[in-house]
């Protein structure tokens, strides 16, 4: 589909609703841009703060840095999703096996568990207030389909020596007194955490200023080309584009996710755009109080039918997924196949399917009316940023001496970016990709490159 820049007035997250009070929010609207910066950082997610900020950390000045970004700060996926950071255990091993080889699938899932790892120990060293919970969560299977693919796909991940030592598996009864879903078959249980996304991102973008670094809102760039007079190499200059001026750099990262192919053109077919939903509900008093629910889950029907439910610390339950009541809703079967970068609105279908669910784990939800201010409160909707083989883009761009890419994360980058960024400022900063510790796979130019359009 033809590239496009973030819709400017898209609808606002449950965080982006709780955060209005933060000050670098419309960080320099009016201001024209600096002339030049060493480095630029289009997006101010959690992989351009994250950039920035590392950058600083690795003894680039503040001031030589420069996070431009489309809209209001932290606007994009990074403020938009279900506020869960859910490795994935084994589940993915499979599918990541059929596109990359059972190393690079065991590498991929390795990787997600450092993440959690990297993330808790981050909150917790700068003492960041992002409502950051340890807990666990549960793969469970509502179908026979379902519990017999995952239990596929464990044997398979052990087999091939993946670690499934924090792996707790729970079947029937078990399976559903753990997590109080009476149709359960099967659970497997394991370690994650829940947090709010925006107010991490926040402390990171907070913390970047605080150390001199740059960040101007509501200006996308709209344009890069080559700076007058300089010479392809390591030294080559770039003129970067914006409704407020031309800034020139010598480096220029990619944070822009789903939107990357509005200024790199020959990724349109590698990152696509898809759009999620994310239903939050107030729950009832069989899920309030002591009752509370502890755990994030995944209620999988099969591979391409699923809720995500993550509880956060106040009681609100936040769903989304893919799932659908009935697959003969054409209404949501067209929702899901829809491609686009439209993040203005929800859809209602979306919500009564998540309602149902939600009514499932609330026994008392059907017998009794719901109070005013109980069940479905509020929706919102992300896009996505999605590659055929489920991998990121990371490293330089090819044929762009000093452009990089960090994007395509295929809705998991809350479980992917915090090695990622950090791997990619290793590799602007001098070093191999052996040292990311990243998977060859995420590489953005991999050998394969040319396939990924058709896999």
């Amino acid at each position: 589909m033809e590239p496009s820049l973030p819709f400017p007035t898209a609808c606002l997250s449950l965080w982006h609703r709780g955060t209005r009070s933060f000050p670098h929010l419309n960080a320099n609207r009016e201001e024209p841009v600096p002339t030049s910066s060493k480095y630029v950082i289009l997006g101010s997610g959690i992989s351009g703060a994250l950039i920035g900020w590392k950058l600083i950390e690795k003894g680039v000045k503040g001031k030589d840095i420069l996070i431009l970004e489309a809209r209001e700060a932290v606007s994009g996926a990074s403020g938009r999703n279900a506020g869960h950071i859910r490795p994935d255990a084994f589940r993915g091993f499979l599918h990541y096996s059929s596109l990359h080889g059972s190393e690079q699938a065991k590498k991929i899932l390795e990787n997600e568990q450092i993440v959690l790892e990297r993330i808790r120990e981050f909150v917790k060293e700068h003492k960041i207030h992002s409502d950051f919970t340890d807990l666990t969560t549960f793969e469970t299977c509502l179908t026979q389909e379902a519990a017999d693919y995952t239990a596929k796909t464990l044997a398979a991940y052990k087999a091939a020596g993946g670690d499934i030592s924090q792996v707790r598996v729970h079947e029937g009864d078990e399976a559903k007194a753990k997590t109080r879903v009476p149709t359960a078959i099967s659970a497997y249980e394991w370690p994650a955490a829940s947090n709010n996304p925006a107010k991490l991102v926040q402390w990171i973008l907070t913390d970047f200023i605080a150390k001199d670094g740059q960040m101007w809102t509501h200006c996308p760039a709209t344009e890069i080309t080559k700076h007058a007079g300089s010479s392809s190499g390591a030294s080559a200059k770039w003129d970067i584009h914006t409704p407020r001026g031309t800034v020139t750099a010598e480096t220029v990262a990619h944070c822009t996710n789903a939107y990357a192919s509005f200024l790199l053109p020959n990724l349109s077919n590698l990152i696509t755009p898809r759009r999620s939903q994310v239903n939050s509900f107030i729950p009832c008093p069989s899920l309030s109080g002591m009752e509370t629910l502890k755990d994030t889950m995944a209620l999988r029907y099969s591979a391409d039918h699923f809720f995500s439910v993550n509880p956060l610390r106040d009681g609100t339950i936040n769903f989304g997924g893919t799932g659908t009541r009935d697959r003969s809703d054409t209404e949501t079967e067209k929702w899901k196949a829809l491609v686009t970068f439209d993040d203005r609105c929800f859809n209602s279908a979306l919500v009564k399917n998540s309602q149902w669910e939600f009514e499932n784990l609330a026994s008392d939800s059907v017998d009794e009316p719901l109070r005013l201010g109980e069940g479905f409160d509020y929706a919102w909707t992300g896009i996505q940023g999605t590659t055929p083989d489920n991998a990121p883009l990371i490293g330089p761009v090819a044929g762009l001496e000093g452009q990089w890419i960090c994007a395509g994360f295929n809705g998991h980058g809350m479980a992917t970016i915090f090695t990622c960024a950090p791997g990619l400022v290793k590799l602007i900063t001098g070093k191999a990709w052996e040292e990311t510790g990243l998977p060859e796979c995420f590489q953005a130019g991999r050998v394969n490159m040319k396939q990924r359009s058709v896999l």
